[in-house]
C-alpha cells in the first residue's frame, strides 16, 4: 500500500483516540502527561503487565525503535494490572527499574485506560498519528517489523501535512538503585571445593539479574568472592571479566564427575539472550551451550501453525546452537532424568538439554498457555518459572502464571515423553490469593521459585504475596512459612548446621536472607481472587467469534501448506461452549454457547504465519523467505445474558 493509500484509508476511518488515564505517572520527572501534550509525535502505546513474559519481550523488541526514531516516536507504557500485586505502586516502580525501561509509564490501576481503547490482552499495542488518530491496535508480540513499515509511513504522511513535530520526548531517567546485588534472580549453592578456594565452608552462585552478571558470594551474602561477567548488558562468551549475559536467571550446578568432562560446571538460563550459557567455576570461561539467539516463535520446517508437539522424543536440531530458545527462566540437573530441565518461560513449556550430547527437545508443554494435566505432549503451562527435584525424581515446577505448583512425574519411558504432568496447588490462569488448607482450595500468587525441604514437603517463593509456602504432599495441604518479603524469586535450603535453614533471594530488597523453618507453618486465609476484567455479556446460543489479522506491509500469508491461520478455543467450565470448541483452520468460528451456564471464560488462542513476499495478489513468497508467527492467548471473562452479544470480533493484528 503507498503512502497516500495508507493515508486515505485512514482518513476514512479517523478514531480519537482517547486520553490517557491512570494514578499516576513514572519516568516523567513528576509532570503527568496527556495525549495534547504528546500532539505531533507518533505514539505507541503499550498496555503492559509486569508478570507477563510476553510484555517483557515487547519491551525489547520495542527498544531499537524507540531508538531509532527518538526525536519523532514516544512509547508510553500503560501499566494495567492482572494481579492484585502489580497494583501496588512501589511493585510497578520496582519494575519500572528492574526492566530498564526507558519511556514514560502510566499507572493504570484501575484499568480505566485500558477499557478505553477496548484492550483484552496483554500485551497490547496502540499506535496514535501526530494529530490523535489511532492508526493501528496490534495484540500479542512480534510486531516490530510491522512497525518499522508503519512508522516511516506515518512520518512521511506527517511531515507532508505540516503536522510531525521533532524533538526531545517526555522520558526522565529516575535514580537507579545500587549495591552488591540488584534484582538478583536464583541462586545455587557450591560446596566446599567447587567454588573459591577462600570458600573452605561453601558459597552461593546468584544470578545478579539486574547487573547482568553471576556472582559467587560468601555466607555473609555479601561479600563477592567471583563475578562471571563484566556487568554490562549484552552477549559475549570468554573469560570471566569480560562475557556479558542479559538479565541472566536460573543456574544450577552439574556433578562434578560430568563437569569434569566436559569442562564446565554450571548451566545459566541467560534469558533475555535466549540462550543457555556454561560456565567453567575453574578458569572463569563462559561459553555458549545451546540457543541462537533469536527468540523462539516458530518452529523449524514449513512456515505452519499446526506442529505444536514437534520435538517430543528426538532433538529440535542438529546443532544446539542453532536451536530457537525463549526467556528461559529457570535450570535443574535432574539426577532422575540425567539431564538438564528448562522452564522454558516464553513459549509455556518444559525443555530438557544434554550436555553430553547437547540435544536439545521438549519435555512436556504443547505451547499453549493455561493449566491442563495429563500426557507430556498435551499438557499446558503458563510461564514456568521455578525448578527442583524431590527424592523420588519427580520436578516440581512454580508455574506463575496460572499461580500453580506442578509437577513432573517420570514415566520410566526411555522413548517419547519422559513425565506426565499433575498439578499439586492452582486452578487456572485467572486464580489466585492468599489462602493456606487443602491443597484444593489453596491459592497462591505468582509464585517464581520452589525448594524440597528435608521431610519432601515443597517451599514454594510465593512472590507476589512476599511469602515463602509449604506444600505438603503427604497431607495435601498448603500452609505458610514466613512473609512480609519484597517479591522473593527463589528459595534453597541450606543443611550444613545442626537444624536447616531456607535462603530466600529477596529480589527487591537485592538481597539473600535466611529464614529458619518454623516447626508449625502459620495458617493464613485473606480470600481466593480472580484477575478483575471487564466481563463481557454474551448471549446464549450461536455466537460468531473473529479474529482480524492484516500481515505487516511485505509479508503475505503463506498458503503453500494450506490455510495459514488457526484458532484453538476452550472454556471454563467446559459446560459453556455446546459445540464448535477445539482447533481448527481459520480465524472465524460459529460456537453455540449453553443456556444453562451463567458465567465463565472463553479460552482463545489464535496463530496467523505470514512470510516475506511480494506485494500484490500474485505476488510470490520465495522458497527461503523469512517467515513470521503471530500468536494471541486470550481469556475472555464473559456473563451470559439473553440482551448480551452474540459476537465477539478479536484484533490479532487489526490496522485502521
Amino acid at each position: 500500500m503507498t503512502i497516500e493509500n495508507a493515508s486515505s484509508v485512514r482518513a476514512a476511518t479517523r478514531v480519537r483516540a482517547s486520553e490517557l488515564v491512570g494514578r499516576n505517572w513514572l519516568n516523567t520527572g513528576g509532570e503527568q502527561l496527556s495525549l495534547e501534550a504528546l500532539r505531533g509525535k507518533i505514539v505507541l502505546l503499550d498496555f503492559w503487565t509486569f508478570c507477563c513474559i510476553n510484555c517483557l519481550h515487547v519491551l525489547d523488541e520495542l527498544r531499537p525503535l524507540e531508538e531509532q526514531y527518538s526525536d519523532v516516536l514516544v512509547t508510553v507504557g500503560v501499566h494495567s494490572p492482572k494481579f492484585e500485586h502489580e497494583a501496588d505502586p512501589v511493585a510497578i516502580a520496582a519494575a519500572v527499574e528492574r526492566y530498564e525501561i526507558h519511556h514514560p509509564v502510566l499507572d493504570d490501576p484501575e484499568l480505566d485506560t485500558w477499557k478505553a481503547y477496548t484492550a483484552r490482552a496483554w500485551p497490547t499495542l496502540v499506535v496514535v498519528d501526530p494529530e490523535g488518530y489511532v492508526v493501528a491496535h496490534l495484540s500479542g508480540e512480534g510486531h516490530a517489523d510491522g512497525l518499522a513499515v508503519l512508522i516511516p509511513e506515518l512520518i512521511a504522511e506527517h511531515e507532508a501535512k505540516g503536522t510531525l513535530h521533532r524533538g526531545d520526548g517526555p522520558y526522565v531517567a529516575p535514580e537507579a538503585t545500587s549495591g552488591t546485588l540488584r534484582f538478583p534472580g536464583k541462586a545455587v549453592f557450591l560446596p566446599a571445593g567447587r567454588g573459591s578456594a577462600s570458600a573452605s565452608n561453601g558459597s552461593w552462585l546468584v544470578s545478579d539479574t539486574g547487573h547482568h552478571r553471576v556472582v559467587e558470594l560468601a555466607d555473609d551474602f555479601d561479600t563477592v568472592l567471583t563475578a562471571f561477567g563484566d556487568g554490562t548488558k549484552g552477549y559475549d562468551d570468554g573469560a570471566a571479566a569480560t562475557a556479558r549475559f542479559n538479565e541472566p536467571q536460573g543456574v544450577t550446578l552439574l556433578p562434578a564427575e560430568l563437569a569434569a568432562k566436559l569442562g564446565y560446571d554450571v548451566v545459566v538460563a541467560d534469558s533475555v539472550n535466549h540462550r543457555l550459557r556454561g560456565i567453567s567455576l575453574a578458569t572463569g570461561a563462559v561459553t555458549t551451550l545451546a540457543g541462537s539467539g533469536v527468540q523462539r516463535l516458530l518452529e523449524a520446517g514449513p512456515a505452519r501453525v499446526d506442529d505444536e508437539g514437534a520435538g517430543y522424543g528426538g532433538p529440535l536440531g542438529e546443532d544446539p546452537l542453532q536451536v530457537a530458545l525463549s526467556s528461559p527462566w529457570d535450570v535443574l540437573w535432574s539426577e532422575a532424568l540425567q539431564t538438564v530441565v528448562i522452564a522454558m518461560a516464553g513459549v509455556h513449556q518444559i525443555f530438557a538439554f544434554s550436555p553430553e550430547t547437547g540435544e536439545v527437545s521438549i519435555l512436556a508443554g504443547n505451547g499453549l498457555e493455561g493449566l491442563l494435566d495429563g500426557a507430556a505432549d498435551s499438557a499446558w503451562f503458563a510461564q514456568s518459572s521455578g525448578l527442583a527435584e524431590g527424592p523420588d525424581g519427580s520436578v516440581w515446577v512454580a508455574d506463575s502464571e496460572t499461580s500453580a505448583l506442578r509437577r513432573l512425574v517420570p514415566t520410566g519411558s526411555s522413548d517419547g515423553a519422559r513425565v506426565s504432568v499433575e498439578t499439586a496447588v492452582g486452578k487456572g490462569l485467572f486464580d489466585f490469593g492468599f489462602r493456606d488448607g487443602a491443597a484444593a482450595d489453596a491459592r497462591l500468587q505468582h509464585p517464581l521459585g520452589v525448594a524440597v525441604l528435608p521431610d519432601g514437603s515443597v517451599a514454594i517463593a510465593d512472590t507476589y504475596n512476599g511469602a515463602v509456602r509449604r506444600y505438603d504432599p503427604a497431607t495435601g495441604t498448603v500452609s505458610t512459612l514466613t512473609r512480609g518479603l519484597a517479591e522473593p524469586s527463589d528459595v534453597l535450603l541450606d543443611t550444613r548446621g545442626s537444624e536447616p535453614l531456607l535462603v530466600v533471594v529477596e529480589a527487591n530488597k537485592h538481597q539473600l536472607v535466611y529464614v529458619p523453618i518454623p516447626a508449625e507453618a502459620q495458617q493464613v486465609d485473606e480470600g481466593a481472587s480472580q484477575t478483575q476484567r471487564p466481563t463481557s455479556p454474551v448471549a446464549p446460543g450461536g455466537f460468531e467469534l473473529a479474529v482480524r489479522f492484516t500481515a505487516p506491509t511485505g509479508q503475505k500469508l503463506d498458503y503453500r501448506w494450506g490455510d495459514p491461520t488457526q484458532l484453538k478455543i476452550s472454556s471454563t467450565p467446559p459446560e459453556l461452549i455446546v459445540s464448535g470448541g477445539g482447533t481448527g483452520e481459520g480465524l472465524n468460528r460459529t460456537l453455540e454457547l449453553s443456556s444453562e451456564v451463567t458465567e465463565g471464560i472463553l479460552h482463545i488462542t489464535a496463530r496467523a504465519a505470514a512470510c516475506d513476499g511480494a506485494e500484490g495478489p500474485d505476488g510470490e513468497i520465495p522458497d527461503h523467505a523469512a517467515c513470521h508467527l503471530y500468536q494471541q492467548d486470550w481469556g475472555i471473562p464473559v456473563v451470559l445474558t439473553a440482551e448480551g452479544d452474540s459476537e465477539l470480533v478479536l484484533d490479532l493484528r487489526g490496522m485502521d
